[in-house]
């Protein structure tokens, strides 16, 4: 697999939805997980954007591509560890279950990758501030807007069980792992 997928920071969403269209991933069974929580809270150590090392990022949500080839394997644009990598050693170097405030506990949607390529659909606006400036500079792509509606915050509400699975860490790693 190549490492030149698209990427840009604090936009991993839409990283994972041209994920989704990669060849390189065509042949394998495909699902996208939207890691979030009741208070958008969510705790993932060895992320490129951590304050620092052995320290995890507070994400308000993270997406990842899980894809099945001799064991499911992940694909993070924004870890350090590696990818793709196989989904116990990231669960194992990514999630702290043991450790972390109930707060921070991440819930997982899963949803199969070609039903999030059709249905996914942001405007961008949450990473706008209340001024209306970036709070990071936007994709160089255009946005990816389908019905002109942005559905992204529905998907990382995890009370909402309209579109895909939602899991806490046990319940992922029992499904995947």
């Amino acid at each position: 697999m190549k490492n030149s997928y698209r990427y840009a920071p604090y936009y991993c969403e839409e990283n994972i939805w041209h994920l989704c269209q990669e060849e390189d991933f065509a042949a394998f069974e495909r699902k996208v997980v939207l890691i979030s929580n009741e208070t958008r809270t969510c705790a993932l150590w060895n992320q490129r954007a951590r304050p620092a090392d052995n320290e995890p990022v507070i994400w308000d949500y993270h997406v990842i591509l899980l894809f099945e080839n001799d064991g499911w394997q992940v694909y993070d644009l924004d870890t350090i560890i590696g990818a793709p990598i196989p989904l116990a050693e990231y669960v194992e170097l990514t999630f702290d279950d043991g450790v972390i405030p109930e707060e921070f506990a991440s819930k997982f949607r899963v949803i199969d990758a070609t039903e999030f390529a059709t249905i996914f659909s942001s405007d961008r606006s949450h990473m706008r501030t209340t001024d209306g400036q970036w709070q990071v500079p936007p994709p160089p792509w255009p946005a990816i807007v389908h019905n002109e509606q942005s559905n992204l915050m529905e998907l990382i509400d995890m009370a909402n069980s309209k579109i895909g699975t939602v899991m806490n860490l046990s319940q992922f790693k029992a499904c995947f792992g």
